[in-house]
């Protein structure tokens, strides 16, 4: 290895400067360790301007001042640290990053020659070799005589360039110190990058538990996909259809149907299914919140914005993003939501850097998005993006073949849960469950057996249903002030009643059903429910 030799001064502000990047680069961010050095060069009384430039993607194309000289505006080099001072003490600042030379393209000029080859340029009189001077008046002005440029190697890979101009003629011993700290320039920049990269991936890790511990404690409540009906086997052939190709997926059904379960078994059956399945409940999300739950946002964003926010899209990287509930979505949302399914971008609010989304989209809805289109609550184009496969799960109602494996299922989960002996299911109890229509579907079906379970406490297994949706209507109706205790009601008065009771509960709520002022809430039933009757009764709302 060659030996290299330094005068005392230049010694003195190497082993200075080394120790100082040492220091450094155990706590601070690479910018500040590439602004140190660029700072400690101009120290030195005959350099003028030092930079440092790093190879990334190429980003200002369109208005670069190289663009007719770029070979391909793929990458080039960013200046990420500059410093110096001008002859006449002005005061002008040169530690911007900004400016014509803020990009220079990979093969033009001094500067890009360096990138390229990884080989170092030295202009050690410029006067003599002025075409290596993009603004020889400026060079003049400042008196410039010699330009050194090292490249930024680290195992064989060039990173970027260092480089200065100096006032005088520079001397070898000039050029190898600059050449020692570019090789541990070079390292530096190697190192905050792995570091780098593994606190991205910590960070991701951390915001996929995050997200996953929520998932989990819903997944929990309705196992795997269980039946062996026509209807299940024919969804099950939709999923293996699909889940290997990239299309989006629109799956169709009413509210407990297991949307979210045929959403989780696309996933884990796609070439995604290693990285995260991440789920957004569009409905629980508040209006003034959707940009920073999908996109994130930096910190003073807006009121409450404490601390920089990874949104959903981040979390899902290279993986799934299940959108529930996607009527939901305000319209001015879906614009911004349509963008990135578009183009693939997105930005965080109060952010102007453009991130990439590696994403594949699933979405779900309980609503007829045909219908909300032409209320003009939904973006026609952006249901056009989700609708490339859709997949509708029937209701339960429709396939009661299915309800005694389910109820099976359920039992052993939920005695599992419980640390109990599971019950024995007998004929009986399959045909009381098969005589109710489950307007909750699956999910009721699901949170009745864990009922009934707690009640038996592993006696014989009683299910508290109403007899085809009529005693729920009783219970629903309320008995009209002058009715005497002692009044029997017919039947036919009874659904009077329960009709007129839901028809002025939706004239009170402007015929909203979900909601905590929604119908729904005010009659103090489950909003699938009150679906449910509401379609069964054939009420509809007056145009």
């Amino acid at each position: 290895m060659e030996t290299l030799t330094f005068n005392q001064p230049d010694f003195d502000f190497l082993k200075r400067l080394l120790l100082e990047m040492a220091e450094e680069c155990q706590e601070c961010p690479l910018d500040d360790i590439l602004g140190l050095i660029t700072r400690r060069l101009t120290e030195r009384p005959y350099v003028a301007l030092a930079r440092i430039w790093l190879i990334k993607p190429g980003d200002l194309c369109d208005t670069c001042r190289f663009r007719e000289e770029c070979p391909d505006q793929i990458s080039c080099l960013h200046l990420v640290a500059s410093a110096g001072k001008p002859q006449d003490e002005s005061g002008e600042d040169w530690s911007g990053k900004d400016g014509d030379f803020r990009r220079f393209p990979l093969g033009v000029r001094k500067v890009g020659k360096i990138g390229e080859t990884g080989k170092p340029v030295v202009v050690m009189d410029l006067e003599k070799d002025s075409q290596w001077i993009a603004r020889p008046e400026w060079a003049k002005k400042e008196g410039i005589r010699s330009f050194a440029g090292q490249p930024l190697i680290f195992k064989g890979m060039n990173q970027g360039v260092i480089a200065m101009f100096s006032r005088i003629p520079l001397a070898q011993e000039n050029i190898d110190w600059l050449r020692l700290i570019a090789d541990h320039a070079a390292a530096a920049i190697a190192n905050a990058r792995a570091f780098e990269e593994i606190e991205r991936l910590r960070k991701q890790l951390e915001l996929e538990n995050a997200y996953l511990r929520e998932e989990v404690l819903e997944a929990k409540a309705f196992g795997d996909i269980v039946g062996n009906s026509p209807a299940l086997n024919n969804l099950l052939d939709q999923i293996e259809l699909v889940a290997p190709t990239e299309a989006g997926v629109l799956i169709l059904g009413e509210s407990g149907t297991g949307k979210e379960l045929v959403a989780r078994e696309i996933h884990k059956r796609s070439q995604r299914g290693r990285h995260p399945l991440i789920k957004v409940n569009c409905a629980s999300i508040p209006k003034d919140l959707y940009e920073s739950e999908f996109f994130g946002h930096v910190k003073g964003a807006f009121t409450g914005a404490l601390k920089d926010r990874a949104g959903r899209f981040t979390a899902a990287d290279g993986g799934t993003l299940f959108l529930d509930e996607v009527g939901e979505i305000p319209l001015d949302v879906q614009t911004k939501l349509l963008r990135v399914l578009q183009e693939g971008e997105y930005e965080r609010v109060g952010e102007e850097r453009t991130r990439k989304a590696n994403v594949r989209i699933i979405a779900a809805t309980n609503r007829d998005l045909k219908q909300e289109v032409e209320a003009g609550r939904f973006r026609l184009d952006l249901f056009y993006r989700l609708n490339v496969f859709p997949i509708e799960v029937v209701p339960l109602r429709q396939r009661k073949n299915d309800i005694p494996l389910l109820a099976s299922h359920f039992l052993k989960q939920v005695s599992s849960n419980l640390n109990w002996t599971t019950p024995r299911l007998t004929k009986a109890n399959v045909a009381d469950l098969q005589r109710y229509d489950w307007p909750g579907n699956v999910r009721e079906l699901q949170n009745v057996i864990e009922r009934s379970l707690i009640i038996s406490r592993g006696d014989r297994l009683r299910f508290d249903l109403p007899g085809n949706g009529e005693e729920s209507r009783m219970h629903a109706v309320a008995l009209s002030p002058d009715s005497s205790e002692d009044e029997v009601i017919s039947e036919e008065e009874i659904r009077h009643r329960e009709r007129e009771n839901i028809l002025t509960a939706l004239r009170k709520t402007e015929w909203r059903i979900r909601g905590e002022d929604g119908a729904a809430a005010l009659l103090g039933i489950n909003p699938t429910t009150l679906a449910s009757r509401i379609k069964k009764m054939e009420i509809k709302r007056p145009i």
